[in-house]
């Protein structure tokens, strides 16, 4: 049980903080909770605290739009503790769309697609920063939010938390993309709101560490991150992940048999070397 738990604890905390969000946010609509309340776009923690994604901020700021005070306050606030703790902990420890995803990497990797010819479909990962400057474009010529309304991650959260069934719909479409076309094809090259946290999380403070001295080059590390790129030191050198790409995720460290990964805070891991 003790091995089991260490394999999998972070993919367990991920998950319940996943579902849990999802629930509140259901619960909120359905029998009037007050924990959590909107969406992932917009919320407000205990009716006082307001939370908003910063992305989503911006659009509507690029598209004219007028910002409320608390909408800037929630703004702030997400940037600020995705700044610290890295911005793309959201999409493995927030967004729903994880799940599809991992998922499909997971059927991805037992049937073993990616050693099927003709299977691989090569897409710059860079792609999702150009569809941030492309959004901001469109929501400055049509006057709105422009991946608001097309967001998968909005229409399945509101989907759970209203009922509303479009957002299965653009679930399923994400994992037979991920599964057939493209290796973390969504989260990993197409999705600007990844692209956007790495910026924020570019110089955030918990980071993973790699011992070299411990590292017996296994790959299994590679074989499980979205993010395979950011894991560039493997074998070479003890390291932090510098890259705002990483996910934090922790899969990494959960499949390393041999001690040579794990969570640490940026300078006192760059004062060991």
């Amino acid at each position: 049980m003790h091995k089991i738990w260490n394999s999998y604890r972070y993919l367990i905390l991920r998950r319940f903080t996943q579902v849990s969000i999802l629930i509140l946010y259901f619960g909120a609509n359905a029998w009037g909770w007050s924990l959590l309340k909107g969406n992932l776009s917009s919320s407000v923690i205990l009716n006082a605290v307001p939370v908003s994604d910063p992305y989503a901020t911006l659009q509507m700021l690029a598209s004219g739009a007028a910002i409320s005070l608390d909408l800037f306050i929630g703004a702030m606030t997400v940037t600020l503790f995705y700044s610290l703790i890295g911005g793309r902990a959201f999409c493995s420890w927030v967004c729903p769309i994880n799940m599809v995803t991992d998922a499909a990497n997971l059927l991805r990797r037992k049937l073993e697609i990616n050693r099927i010819q003709g299977m691989k479909f090569p897409l710059s990962r860079n792609i999702r920063y150009w569809v941030i400057v492309l959004s901001l474009f469109v929501s400055f010529v049509m006057g709105l939010a422009a991946f608001e309304f097309v967001s998968p991650i909005s229409m399945i959260t509101r989907g759970i938390a209203f009922g509303l069934g479009f957002g299965w719909s653009a679930a399923v479409i994400i994992f037979l993309f991920d599964l057939f076309v493209l290796k973390d094809g969504w989260c990993g090259h197409i999705c600007p709101l990844g692209g956007f946290y790495s910026l924020i999380g570019r110089f955030s403070l918990i980071r993973v560490f790699h011992n070299e001295e411990n590292c017996t080059l296994c790959m299994k590390c590679k074989v499980v991150c979205p993010e395979h790129q950011v894991l560039h030191m493997i074998g070479k050198e003890s390291l932090s992940v510098t890259s705002g790409e990483c996910t934090n995720c922790a899969r990494c460290i959960e499949v390393c048999d041999d001690d040579a990964l794990e969570f640490s805070l940026r300078k006192l891991a760059e004062n060991r070397n």
